[in-house]
């Protein structure tokens, strides 16, 4: 069966880690970051959003606002894929933790304890010669994540490398924060930020494979 022609796939994300998770996949694509303030327009919504509600809504704005920008610029049908996290533990809703100080207490607090990661994945379809039409797809995914009981130094030294600063829930995957996970029930790349299982589902909903895009 000859293969079906794929689109172009840009990744509207700066994320080290949901790139790393395509190109694992041997999925060709290019980066493009939007700039989306992301507290202002949670706080926008003028109403408390659920855990899972968060992600979807800054995953769409991302995709959106990418898909605007290269709109008038494709020349061949071209995937706007874009993702957000958050982290729930004890029914809060935690983002990124930025500064060592906040980084600290919620590993004291997690440490030997399980939360729930969602990863909101906004999916958008262009076409150039329909430049106004947009296809979308938006899909949560979540995935419990056990952690290991750790000792109060082993979380100051984790901090101090400065790797779950950047990240939701203050822990990486991928990294020096794997040894602190015990268990993952789920999909692990919707840990890492991007589900495969959930962009393979969602293009085969608009007729393509995975597949497609490998050589």
């Amino acid at each position: 069966m000859a293969r079906s022609q794929h689109p172009e796939i840009i990744l509207a994300s700066g994320s080290s880690a949901r790139a790393q998770v395509l190109a694992r996949a041997a999925l060709p694509f290019t980066q493009r970051v939007s700039d989306i303030d992301e507290p202002a327009l949670v706080a926008s919504q003028n109403r408390e959003l659920t855990p899972v509600e968060i992600p979807e809504l800054l995953a769409q704005a991302k995709g959106r606002a990418v898909a605007t920008e290269v709109a008038q610029e494709i020349t061949s049908p071209t995937l706007i894929l874009a993702a957000d996290s958050v982290f729930e533990f004890n029914s809060s809703v935690y983002g990124k933790p930025h500064e060592p100080e906040i980084a600290i207490e919620r590993w004291r607090a997690q440490q030997g304890q399980s939360g729930t990661l969602h990863t909101g994945h906004w999916l958008g379809l262009l076409h150039p010669e329909k430049p106004g039409a947009l296809k979308q797809q938006v899909v949560t995914d979540s995935a419990e994540v056990e952690f290991a009981a750790v000792d109060e130094q082993t979380i100051l030294d984790y901090v101090a490398t400065g790797e779950p600063l950047g990240c939701a829930g203050g822990f990486t995957l991928e990294a020096r924060g794997a040894s602190l996970i015990q268990s993952v029930q789920g999909d692990p790349n919707t840990v890492l930020g991007l589900s495969l299982r959930v962009v393979r589902e969602s293009l085969q909903a608009w007729g393509y494979r995975l597949s497609d895009w490998w050589d």
